[in-house]
């Protein structure tokens, strides 16, 4: 009985005899049946894509981005319940603006990840519900390079070259594998993002969804920007002439 949470899952302090805590379980499903969300570490910069969806046409197309920054030098992308999503953007950018004001330098990532990872596990140590949502962090610095971070909804964090959140998070990192991101730019990031998240659609039926896209980098000076709708439409377009000569191909 305790294989399907029967009177394990009420709260998240309880354990079940096979050493499971249901609700934070609960809280990565949560995450598993959310938007695609990736990050792509290259050569000189951090890359965040988010596939958002889009419900209605009435929506104004920058409500509740995926992808967006926590301060002037780093970059955030989530997936999962928004206002969880949300919840854990504004600790972070609370925790950056506290380390600026005691020592006047920007948070360190590693050190902001490990943070926010700390804040969801609280939520699960004083029997609160889990976070429903997971988030990248990324940066550029002079002395560590690109960075990109992951926490999930158990508190864990994860320093990666690249990873995919979401629901179609496995065939992402199929695609990835493939492909030598490290040693990619920014135009080719951009491209081959586009073109995994083009035929994840294809797979899907997905019609109704915008894709969102955040750099941060040498050529910015280590600062997170939002990459412009004219980059984005572009590495679509490309995308979608890649896919049709390789179906042609086949």
């Amino acid at each position: 009985m305790s294989s399907i949470g029967t009177g394990y899952d009420l709260a998240a302090s309880t354990f079940s005899p096979d050493g499971r805590i249901f609700q934070v379980e609960y809280g990565q499903k949560a995450v598993d049946n959310s938007c695609t969300v990736i990050g792509m570490r290259g050569k000189d910069g951090v890359l965040l894509i988010a596939d958002k969806p889009v419900s209605s046409n009435l929506y104004v197309k920058t409500a509740n981005p995926r992808v967006t920054i926590v301060d002037q030098y780093t970059g955030f992308a989530s997936s999962g319940l928004y206002p969880d999503c949300v919840a854990m953007l504004d600790y972070a950018t609370g925790e950056s603006l506290k380390h600026l004001k005691d020592y006047r330098s920007p948070m360190p990532l590693k050190k902001m990840a490990n943070a926010v990872a700390e804040y969801a596990h609280y939520f699960t140590l004083t029997v609160h519900r889990p976070f429903g949502s997971a988030a990248f962090f990324s940066s550029w610095t002079k002395e560590h390079g690109p960075q990109l971070f992951l926490v999930e909804p158990s508190g864990l964090c994860y320093e990666y070259k690249a990873w995919a959140i979401g629901n179609n998070r496995q065939m992402v990192k199929t695609e990835i594998e493939r492909m030598q991101i490290q040693n990619m730019s920014f135009d080719e990031l951009t491209k081959e993002a586009a073109r995994i998240i083009m035929i994840l659609r294809d797979e899907s039926k997905e019609k109704n969804s915008r894709m969102e896209m955040g750099w941060v980098g040498a050529d910015t000076d280590g600062k997170a920007i939002m990459v412009d709708d004219e980059i984005v439409s572009a590495a679509e377009e490309w995308a979608r002439q890649k896919i049709e000569e390789e179906d042609l191909d086949d």
